[in-house]
């Protein structure tokens, strides 16, 4: 009955639309957010969770009781915002029980194939429960099935008073997939001693360090003039602008050319004229140092551009985002421990992996909040190829509920 009210939970959840929109005055920057936001508040309510609530906004604390006397108060965050790279309109999960092996082919868009041999995971899941998409929206594991997880977890410890346990806090944020997750999160609210983001893959993931992140903003000036008397007077930041992405390294340093712990300089958009171009890059590296070197370049190209198209000026402006977490963690070591022994106690045995990215726990680690990332069972993620596995979820609300037990029972 469990298993299936899971997948219903999920089933639910992902139909509402929460596509992040553009960052701005409004947050959450959609109202859809705030409508699955009071759904699960109410959902909560329902269960047994009398204090849910959500805030002005959007975000959701809940907390549950502890069992065990003197037991550290551990905290759960997942996101309610889906990216905004793919639709998440009018999704229409497709649910295949006992997947038999073998491509996806996705229905409401026949080209759109889950293949085997892009998702060598699926080979471990014959017999499995997957949720695929029709093809033309991405799913919204990302964070959906965290925040699955995280339900189920709370209705079971409710229904169950001999799971043991110290106080568990519920976090849900908004606008976690455009930068902006934990800007309103109330830290002296959560009050927890660690916290655990359910925002990962496939079973049985660790994630206790994430890229350290900048923007950097390029600010090309060129010189408009009516083309009828523009020669030798015009200076065209759009040339310009081409000019200097041209100059960066086109075999490396780029997410296309880098895997594992390399670092990138991202361009991610551009927008301007004649007179003035903006491009804005993000910046990663698993070593905060380099985020400075990286910008260095950037200063480096602007500088030979300008020295190349006489008339033009280029500025470069970085501002940070968010750091790795392992540098948070070191001083909590017993997160990371506690999340392995908690593997082990259910004989599994845990995959310590680094996020190409970032999640809301890079910063609330930050923050003095020591919060790595678990699994979910969500694979493709802001995709149309996405999809998830049920019992990976599974495995997660079992893992979150051994995780208490080892918090409970070391103290």
């Amino acid at each position: 009955m469990t298993r299936k009210r899971l997948l219903d939970r999920f089933l639910r959840y992902v139909q509402v639309d929460t596509t992040a929109g553009v960052p701005g005055p409004e947050y959450p920057s959609s109202k859809g957010q705030l409508a699955l936001g009071k759904q699960l508040a109410d959902e909560m309510r329902a269960f047994g969770i009398a204090n849910a609530e959500q805030d002005e906004y959007g975000i959701i604390y809940a907390e549950i009781p502890g069992n065990v006397a003197n037991a550290p108060t551990v905290a759960f965050c997942a996101h309610l915002d889906t990216s905004p790279e793919t639709t998440g309109a009018g999704v229409k999960p497709q649910v295949i029980h006992n997947y038999e092996g073998g491509d996806v082919i996705l229905p409401g868009a026949p080209s759109q194939v889950i293949r085997e041999s892009e998702n060598p995971e699926l080979a471990d899941l014959h017999g499995c429960t997957l949720v695929t998409t029709d093809g033309t929206t991405l799913l919204g594991g990302d964070d959906k099935a965290g925040i699955a997880v995280i339900l189920e977890m709370a209705e079971r410890l409710l229904a169950d008073p001999q799971i043991p346990h110290g106080p568990v806090k519920i976090l849900l944020t908004c606008d976690e997939e455009i930068g902006h997750g934990v800007d309103h999160v109330d830290l002296k609210r959560v009050a927890a001693d660690v916290c655990y983001t359910l925002d990962g893959g496939g079973a049985d993931e660790i994630n206790a360090e994430t890229f350290s992140a900048d923007m950097a903003v390029v600010s090309v000036h060129g010189v408009n003039i009516h083309p009828s008397i523009a020669k030798g007077r015009m200076v065209n930041a759009l040339k310009a602008a081409g000019m200097f992405l041209d100059r960066l390294p086109h075999d490396m340093m780029s997410p296309e050319t880098t895997a594992g712990r390399d670092g990138f300089v991202h361009p991610v958009q551009v927008k301007g004229g004649v007179a003035e171009v903006e491009i804005q890059f993000i910046l990663r590296s698993f070593d905060t140092s380099e985020l400075s070197t990286q910008a260095d370049l950037l200063r480096s190209t602007a500088r030979s551009v300008e020295a190349d198209l006489p008339g033009c000026k280029l500025a470069v402006v970085t501002s940070p985002q968010y750091r790795n977490m392992r540098e948070g963690l070191e001083k909590e070591p017993r997160a990371l421990a506690y999340a392995i022994e908690a593997h082990q106690r259910l004989s599994r045995t845990p995959k310590q992996e680094v996020i190409r990215g970032g999640t809301d726990g890079s910063i609330l680690t930050e923050q003095g909040l020591p919060t790595p990332n678990l699994s979910t069972g969500q694979h493709n993620p802001h995709s149309p190829l996405e999809w998830a596995c049920l019992d990976e979820m599974e495995k997660a609300v079992e893992l979150v509920i051994s995780l208490l037990g080892v918090w409970a029972e070391k103290k």
